[in-house]
């Protein structure tokens, strides 16, 4: 393990404000891992740059006198100097004079790093050659360190870039001098200049009134839907980013900045280094409004690498996730700099202000408009497949809070081109094909992205099948296809291709709502790409991350208090359930917003229901602000420690989660008897069983904890709640049709004749369900437990499943239901299915009154 000895050895931390970290701490990393570098430009004795990398829980740092190079015909000497501890990377400012290495240094630029010969970096540094792949600001692609004989002996090293460029590159180092945090060089950090007179200068005679807001309580302007691209001198056009966004504050320079989402949640701690950038801006006080983002490998907004960062739950966590999805804060908008309140001015203003300071590149990045031109701008974000443009009007006010007409969004329409590779037959007219089965290209591979049906027309079926037929095939010619599609559908070589719009790609990889547009005749199959990153995130919560626990640990309290009576069943009891069961329980609970019914003497006592966290409840405890409430997101133990521990007995989770509110995981058919016999909801779940059997539809069932039974079907993401719901109605109506002794879908008890009723209205946005293996607040204490279906028979005794049995029985058998969360259903085959047997049943069964 490497140490700091030297380091330390050469500083004293009285008289130099460089930092010195704690002992080497290495955190398991595979050899070809993401690790973090730093390139630090030094104005010591000599002007040179540091080049640091990250190995085995410090900084092994080489100096580079004439810096890094682009051109792979350079060869630039890097001599190795002590490790620096990890902290040292977002070390800004000057060493003063008598200490060693005195003079002004800059993070000239920063990233991550891997292996690319899958050597561990510590091995690699011993045997003399590092193989390389950086991922910075300003140094990106292959390089390597190779050990020389040079002098110093075992301590030189030369630094070259492995390119096959056939051109010289402009010197990097010449190029762009300027710190990837403050924006300023490195003569400006020796001279200690700030931007304070630039600031002045770009107000001007405006005049702005003195700053007397509170940060904390604003909230951003917001934009309203447009209806579509334009152009107009009056407007100004940026690019729409695929981020989060933050207001920036500083109430001067001496105070810590603190990151607020747009419902004023502090999210400074996920963002560290948006946070550290930030902090060297050179000014002092400030409020900035804008989007932080991850960039993927081709400079886009990636939104899915952004989501690595949401629910890290302490610094450990948040450094790793730093390393592996790094933050850019894209500023575009600036609502009080310097003691000046700028809101009032126009955007023009505040815009020109907001440049004087902020830096082109690095961490912090300033967001420049197009004049005007905004249909250009809009046909550049589509030819690049970004989300859309923003359009603002230059003599805008920042109305804080409010979304105005004053600000657009205008988002570019989805559309792709993708393989055909095989069709599905429909019904009616369109028996011979209801669908045609697409794919495109991913990492080099052909994988299939789902149906198209809608926009087919009756005289493009008649002249594409024919083609289809002829070059029928036997299996996909594609991957990623399931064993339901792989039998169902007919499949062909892929020769033609089509253009398909959609509104997103599902978890699953498919098109939602797609719609046929019309055969490409002059593409091929290389044209057919799949999207980088492409899904809805219009409905993503926020949720707050969890910080790290006090050192003592959770308290908790009153464990002996007796929540079962009869049972005799303690607070202590019901935990030490909750612990037990807590790895089948977990996939259940992850990043579900969770509503509690406390009970805090037991299930005879008094209780109350709880879905916001209240204002009491510890930091460290993760939520989600969805719609102005704040849900416990129970994604670790000691979150459900806490909420058992004040006195919940039961789980109720969305049917959702909050990287998508918007679509459910599940359809669920809640058959609740009331005073019909269980024997009748066993024939009921039965009679479901065989019929989704017989379209092979992936189903689930278990125990409801009272008195019914769950039935649940996966669905990945493929439908919003109103289509869900309006699948669960009509497998509602079928059974209940089928089965009109025994079934019913009248709501109001009274008018049930003691039949089972088939509840698919607890499906929709913001409905509950209790988790598999929640406790109930009932006598025995039973629990929601999955079950085989060869364990719904006559024989089935709901109570027999409790917080003492449901453990063991996991632990020997495992989830039967655990296939829930990641099989997959084909909705279409069930619909079609569903309507073969609505057409033979009864019309007036099948219309049956909902309640």
């Amino acid at each position: 393990m490497r140490d700091l000895k030297r380091y330390r050895q050469k500083r004293d931390p009285e008289r130099t404000p460089e930092p010195f970290g704690d002992e080497a701490r290495g955190r398991p990393i595979p050899p070809g891992g993401a690790r973090r570098f730093v390139v630090q430009q030094h104005a010591a004795r000599s002007l040179h740059w540091d080049l640091r990398l990250e190995i085995e829980g410090v900084l092994v740092s080489f100096a580079v006198p004439r810096g890094p190079s682009l051109d792979p015909a350079e060869r630039r000497l890097a001599v190795q100097t002590e490790d620096h501890p990890l902290e040292y990377a977002e070390f800004e400012g000057v060493i003063p004079a008598g200490n060693y290495g005195a003079g002004a240094m800059i993070v000239w630029d920063d990233g991550r790093y891997r292996s690319v010969d899958g050597v561990a970096p510590a091995d690699g540094l011993a045997k003399g050659k590092l193989d390389l792949e950086l991922s910075g600001h300003k140094l990106r692609g292959r390089f390597a360190l190779v050990r020389t004989k040079g002098e110093p002996a075992g301590r030189s090293w030369l630094l070259l870039h492995k390119s096959r460029r056939t051109f010289a590159p402009p010197d990097v180092v010449e190029a762009a001098p300027e710190s990837v945090l403050s924006g300023r060089t490195v003569a400006e950090v020796a001279a200690g200049a700030d931007r304070e007179a630039a600031v002045a200068e770009a107000i001007g005679d405006l005049d702005p009134p003195a700053w007397r807001g509170d940060a904390a309580e604003l909230r951003p302007m917001l934009a309203s839907n447009g209806e579509g691209p334009f152009s107009d001198p009056a407007w100004r056009f940026e690019l729409k980013y695929d981020g989060v966004r933050l207001l920036a504050s500083r109430e001067s320079r001496d105070a810590p900045v603190v990151l607020r989402t747009r419902t004023g949640r502090d999210r400074t701690d996920v963002y560290p280094e948006v946070a550290a950038a930030l902090t060297h801006l050179p000014v002092g006080a400030f409020v900035i409004d804008g989007e932080v983002v991850s960039l993927d490998e081709t400079g886009r907004s990636s939104f899915e690498r952004l989501q690595r960062r949401f629910a890290q739950t302490d610094p450990d966590a948040i450094a790793r996730a730093r390393v592996e999805a790094p933050a850019v804060f894209q500023v575009f908008d600036l609502l009080a700099v310097s003691g000046r309140d700028l809101r009032a001015c126009a955007l023009d203003d505040r815009k020109r202000i907001l440049a004087a300071f902020a830096p082109r590149g690095g961490v912090v990045r300033f967001v420049d408009h197009v004049e005007g031109d905004g249909e250009a701008l809009f046909e550049a974000a589509r030819e690049h497949g970004l989300e859309g443009v923003i359009a603002k009007r230059g003599d805008a006010r920042y109305e804080a809070g409010r979304r105005s007409p004053r600000w657009l969004k205008l988002k570019v329409p989805r559309s792709a081109t993708l393989a055909i590779v095989g069709w599905a037959e429909g019904q009616g007219s369109r028996r011979s094909l209801g669908s045609l089965a697409l794919a495109w290209q991913r990492d080099g591979r052909l994988v299939y992205a789902g149906q198209v049906g809608s926009g087919l027309s009756e005289e493009g079926i008649a002249r594409l099948l024919p083609q289809l037929e002829a070059t029928r095939v036997g299996e996909p010619p594609c991957d990623g296809v399931s064993e339901t599609a792989r039998r169902r559908l007919h499949w062909v070589t892929p020769e033609w291709c089509c253009e398909v719009g959609y509104t997103e790609v599902t978890r699953t990889g498919q098109l939602r709502h797609p719609v046929f547009q019309g055969l490409r005749e002059d593409v091929g199959l290389d044209d057919c790409r799949a999207p980088a990153d492409d899904f809805d995130r219009s409905a993503l919560s926020e949720a707050a991350p969890a910080r790290r626990k006090p050192a003592g640990g959770l308290a908790l309290s009153r464990l002996d208090k007796v929540f079962w009576p009869v049972e005799g069943y303690t607070k202590g009891d019901l935990l030490a359930y909750y612990e037990r069961i807590w790895p089948w329980l977990a996939p259940y609970l992850r990043d579900r917003p969770l509503v509690l019914t406390r009970y805090p003497d037991g299930i005879e006592g008094k209780h109350f229901y709880q879905k916001n966290a209240p204002d009491f409840t510890p930091e460290w405890v993760q939520r989600a602000s969805i719609e102005g409430t704040d849900y416990f997101i129970c994604n670790e133990l000691d979150t459900l420690r806490y909420v058992i521990n004040s006195g919940a007995i039961a789980l109720h989770v969305w049917h959702s989660r909050t990287v998508d509110l918007e679509h459910p995981d599940w359809v669920l058919l809640d058959l609740d008897p009331k005073q019909a016999p269980f024997g009748d909801v066993v024939r009921v779940a039965r009679h479901l069983h065989k019929l989704l059997d017989a379209c092979e539809a992936p189903h689930f069932v278990k125990t409801s904890g009272q008195d019914g039974l769950h039935v649940m079907l996966p669905l990945a993401g493929q439908l919003d709640h109103g289509e869900a719901r309006q699948l669960a109605e009509a497998l509602s109506r079928v059974v209940a049709a089928e089965l009109p002794d025994r079934a019913t879908l009248v709501r109001p008890l009274a008018r049930r004749a003691d039949k089972v009723y088939l509840d698919y209205l607890q499906n929709g946005r913001g409905k509950l369900v209790a988790a598999p293996f929640s406790v109930r607040p009932r006598p025995s204490a039973p629990v929601s437990t999955p079950l085989t279906w060869g364990q719904v028979t006559s024989r089935l005794d709901p109570v027999r499943w409790n917080l003492r049995t449901t453990p063991r029985r996991m632990k020997a058998h495992g989830d039967p239901m655990a296939g829930l969360l990641s099989a997959e259903l084909d909705v279409e085959r069930l619909l079609s299915h569903l309507g073969e047997r609505m057409a033979n049943n009864d019309p007036a069964a099948l219309e049956a009154e909902p309640g």
